[in-house]
């Protein structure tokens, strides 16, 4: 007589299929699977953007920095006929931190709140994964999509950097910029995930405050200097992403410390009060 054994089970987590089940080890790598398009999509747009935007720069004549409006200096507009100046205010002050903002935005609306509305959080519940570990999973998961902006963007102006004639910029310098947006990128998916663990609001609606926070924290920022009350940038998060002038003189510690301690109290706030509220509610 023969016996047969079998295999043991194993416990995969829910909606993993196909070649997701390579990826199903952890929630953080299953989250990076599924949203591996919107990541690349995210980071190839941005560093298209940082790259055409930036090359631009050999064109501009003395004629069309006069011709910058004065409600536009706050933006960093101001210098843009020196390359780090022009960075500054055409690339990393206008259009890329408002793009990064919207990742935030609309990753981190997807990350606790799109599972709890469509009723999938109860189902990844019922496996054993706590509800910290499931935010924070899925909080990296985020981050590494920001930091693949951040890096994509980089690489984007190294590319450029002697054909724009952007070489007065040390590769150093570039890389502190990178990693200011990173951590912008990063502060707002900690408000977006955080807000939606915490309320159990719905994805639009944690997706619109935290875009609507974020546009309003920028247009602040740009708009400060015009009231005479610069002292209010120090209030948006956008001050510490470029109020140092990271293209010009590097990395500041207390900015990068202050973004990330945010998007700590941000996050950690979330899971608590996940943790100590009815779900569905």
């Amino acid at each position: 007589m023969t016996t047969t054994t079998r295999p043991a089970a194993t416990t995969t987590i829910p909606g993993a299929s196909g070649p997701a089940r390579a990826f199903s080890g952890s929630m953080f790598t299953k989250t990076l699977f599924d949203n591996r398009r919107v990541f690349a999509v995210w980071a190839l747009a941005t560093g298209a953007l940082a790259m055409m935007y930036g090359g631009f720069y050999p064109q501009i004549t003395a004629d069309s920095v006069a011709s910058v409006p004065e409600a536009m200096r706050g933006f960093g507009l101001d210098d843009t006929a020196s390359a780090a100046g022009y960075l500054q205010g055409a690339v990393f002050g206008l259009l890329i931190p408002l793009l990064v903002t919207f990742y935030g935005a609309a990753t981190g609306a997807r990350m606790i709140s799109a599972d709890e509305e469509s009723g999938y959080l109860d189902l990844l519940l019922a496996h054993p994964i706590g509800r910290t570990r499931l935010l924070l999973h899925r909080f990296a998961a985020l981050a590494a999509g920001a930091v693949a902006i951040a890096v994509v963007v980089l690489a984007a102006m190294l590319a450029i950097r002697s054909s724009a004639e952007l070489d007065a910029i040390s590769p150093a310098n570039f890389t502190a910029q990178a990693v200011n947006l990173a951590l912008l990128a990063i502060l707002f998916g900690a408000l977006a995930t955080g807000l939606g663990a915490a309320t159990g609001k719905s994805r639009p609606t944690v997706f619109g405050i935290t875009a609507g926070l974020g546009v309003a924290a920028y247009a602040l920022n740009g708009f400060a200097p015009q009231t005479g009350a610069d002292w209010l940038r120090c209030l948006t998060p956008y001050h510490y992403y470029i109020g140092g002038e990271p293209l010009r003189n590097g990395l500041d510690l207390v900015d990068v410390a202050v973004l990330a301690v945010a998007a700590i109290i941000l996050i950690t706030a979330g899971a608590w009060r996940l943790n100590h509220r009815d779900l569905g509610r």
